[in-house]
């Protein structure tokens, strides 16, 4: 028999996550669709009102990209098959046709702390989308959730998500920084910022304090800074040129060879953090070292994807004898 697997997709990093977990089921059917909803977000979504999420604009036109250039089977919205499994990096909204198959949650990345909204839409039992990925795995309707360490296992766990459902296993794209010390990025010992795209998501970030703190930390040293991928670029650009003159600005391409090359990482809430702390750098982020200690994904080489498939694997075989 062969099983059909559906992987959604969202911003390149999900997708490529996906894709690498897919690679461990030659055996099965797999397609692949980007990220999708329905009803009013699906109608927002397809007016072009949700450009800034993963529901479209850039995140979207990546994905289809990759998905494309890599020659995955495309069932956009997943409305062409019946699926045994479904994987899915996020499940802060869940479309309607999957809800009830066998399904998957991987972590993306790093989640937004527990903020106002966080409380309100858990107390209320409001959509979790209005408080963002702080409300990762509260829908509760996965089968397994694979996470990134221990310390978010212990995270996830104290917000009401069953440790039953949990795996810890790593995640792909974090779990071997190592391979990104190979690298053709020709600096090196520079202080690498890495910006964010919150006011591109409807949140409030005062672009001028942080190049000015990463300036201070630099103290004379060469600076970069690494555009956030959803961000407004030549908005960027233009701060970073006013308020730091003599950096050097890259956007469209990999970070990681950066921070892999970088003597300082400054952050605000980015994954690409764990990276700087995998790799022993000097980090500074919204969040304390030491909670980022704890949460830092687990370094196995790279077999995350593996050990994923493995077990989701057993989940699908043993629910269909």
């Amino acid at each position: 028999m062969n099983y059909k697997i559906l992987f959604i997709g969202g911003s390149l990093n999900q997708t490529t996550m996906m894709h690498q977990i897919s690679k461990y089921f030659a055996d099965c059917d797999c397609y692949f669709t980007p990220f999708y909803s329905e009803g009013l977000i699906g109608y927002l979504a397809q007016k072009g009102i949700l450009n800034f999420t993963i529901l479209g604009g850039r995140f979207r036109a990546q994905t289809e990209q990759y998905l494309i250039a890599n020659n995955l089977v495309i069932d956009y919205k997943a409305r062409n098959q019946e699926y045994d499994l479904v994987f899915t990096c996020q499940d802060v909204i869940l479309p309607k046709n999957i809800r009830e198959k066998k399904l998957v949650l991987v972590q993306e990345g790093m989640t937004e702390p527990e903020n106002f909204m966080y409380h309100l839409a858990k107390s209320l039992s409001l959509p979790r989308w209005l408080a963002g990925t702080s409300t990762t795995g509260l829908s509760h309707v996965y089968d397994l959730f694979f996470v990134a360490s221990d310390g978010y296992r212990d995270l996830f766990v104290s917000k009401g998500v069953k440790v039953s459902k949990v795996r810890v296993t790593g995640i792909p794209n974090f779990d071997n920084a190592a391979e990104y010390l190979k690298n053709d990025f020709p600096l090196k010992d520079y202080v690498l910022a890495a910006t964010s795209d919150r006011r591109e998501t409807m949140n409030f970030e005062n672009r001028k304090k942080f190049i000015q703190k990463v300036r201070k930390i630099a103290d004379g040293r060469q600076i970069i800074f690494k555009l956030h991928p959803n961000e407004n670029w030549e908005r960027a650009t233009r701060e970073i040129e006013k308020y730091s003159p003599g950096a050097l600005v890259y956007s469209d391409i990999s970070i990681n060879p950066l921070i892999a090359n970088c003597e300082v990482l400054v952050t605000r809430y980015s994954s690409v953090v764990y990276i700087g702390m995998a790799l022993g750098k000097e980090v500074y982020s919204d969040f304390s070292l030491d909670i980022l200690q704890k949460l830092t994904p687990i370094q196995n080489g790279g077999k995350s994807a593996r050990e994923i498939a493995r077990i989701a694997r057993q989940t699908l075989f043993s629910s269909s004898n």
